[in-house]
């Protein structure tokens, strides 16, 4: 029996993926550099060495400061970022599990302050019973470590729990731990390929949480 949905953040709840992309293809069209899509979709949905900044200052034939390169994106994404709202459907997911009783947790693999933030800015931290990041774990995703201790927060076993995801990394994690893992892709995740996922939707105003479950629980 389903208890339980866990969600992650980025690229799921706010689409700060398909923003970043965007402010990225700008700024290395600017410097007439190739974007290196694939390698940087690779990186989605968990923590790398790789910088697309220090890739651009490499290639660029131009003397230019990476520092500055940092500092400008930054000032755009994040000034972009706070004009979003939440992803077609996800309000509605939170508040019909409310409805349903089920508990509901997140599990994230970027830091505590920027995945609190975001969630406040939207109204929708309330409907958190809790919220795990990068800063509770000694490995993100692909590693299952923060879908296991996610689960145990809120009191639960795996199988009664869906996980919500947009990455690859993000759903080889939560199947790794043992939970049911629906996708839902945004605009840059949408070019991966998923194996071994339990559904797709375009979006969460495709189906009903209730549908999603009620799928589940008859297989």
């Amino acid at each position: 029996m389903i208890k339980g949905i866990i969600f992650d953040f980025d690229g799921l709840i706010l689409d700060t993926e398909s923003h970043q992309y965007e402010l990225f293809q700008h700024l290395f069209e600017e410097h007439n550099v190739e974007l290196p899509f694939e390698r940087w979709l690779a990186c989605i949905g968990t923590k790398t060495d790789f910088s697309l900044f220090s890739y651009l200052t490499e290639q660029s034939i131009n003397k230019i400061s990476e520092k500055q390169l940092r500092s400008d994106f930054h000032q755009l994404f994040v000034t972009g970022l706070a004009e979003m709202e939440a992803r077609e459907g996800v309000r509605e997911y939170l508040k019909e599990a409310k409805e349903l009783g089920l508990s509901i947790g997140l599990a994230s693999s970027s830091d505590r302050k920027w995945v609190r933030g975001h969630l406040s800015n939207l109204g929708l931290i309330d409907y958190f019973d809790c919220i795990l990041t990068s800063d509770d774990v000694e490995y993100v995703k692909p590693s299952p470590e923060l879908y296991t201790k996610a689960v145990n927060c809120l009191g639960l076993k795996p199988d009664e729990c869906i996980a919500f995801e947009d990455s690859v990394n993000g759903m080889t994690a939560a199947k790794a731990a043992g939970l049911t893992c629906f996708v839902v892709p945004n605009f840059v995740t949408s070019h991966m390929t998923f194996n071994g996922m339990d559904g797709r939707l375009s979006s969460m105003n495709e189906k009903s949480l209730s549908e999603i479950i009620e799928a589940v629980q008859g297989n």
